[in-house]
């Protein structure tokens, strides 16, 4: 089974870098989890948000956060939809769920038969 967080969208930020003092390098980069095995692929819920200086290479954590990032990270976050949670399955567990409903059916059917 893997687990991926997939990116669905980046954010340039106005804010200064808590480390660097530059205006020009926040980015808030948003990805969401999937899981996938040979039975099924699904979209979950869990949203990872990440903070990044492209000028000083540095990953900014909330403790480092000033009033104003966290005022512009809770606006993107209310504005940002993310994708609906699915869950697709794959041929392999479609086909298992068709031969499980025909040999039930077989089993009761043979039951009905022999009057047991």
């Amino acid at each position: 089974m893997t687990e991926k967080f997939v990116f669905i969208k980046e954010v340039h930020l106005n804010n200064n870098c808590p480390i660097c003092y530059n205006s020009d390098g926040l980015h808030l980069t948003i990805k969401q989890k999937t899981v996938e095995n040979s039975f099924y692929k699904a979209i979950t819920a869990d949203i990872k948000y990440d903070m990044v200086c492209k000028t000083c290479n540095s990953t900014i954590y909330p403790v480092n956060w000033t009033d104003d990032i966290e005022r512009v990270f809770e606006y993107h976050k209310k504005a940002f939809t993310p994708q609906t949670p699915t869950t697709h399955l794959k041929k392999v567990s479609r086909l298992a769920i068709f031969s499980g409903i025909i040999v039930a059916i077989c089993i009761v059917a043979i039951l009905i038969y022999t009057g047991l």
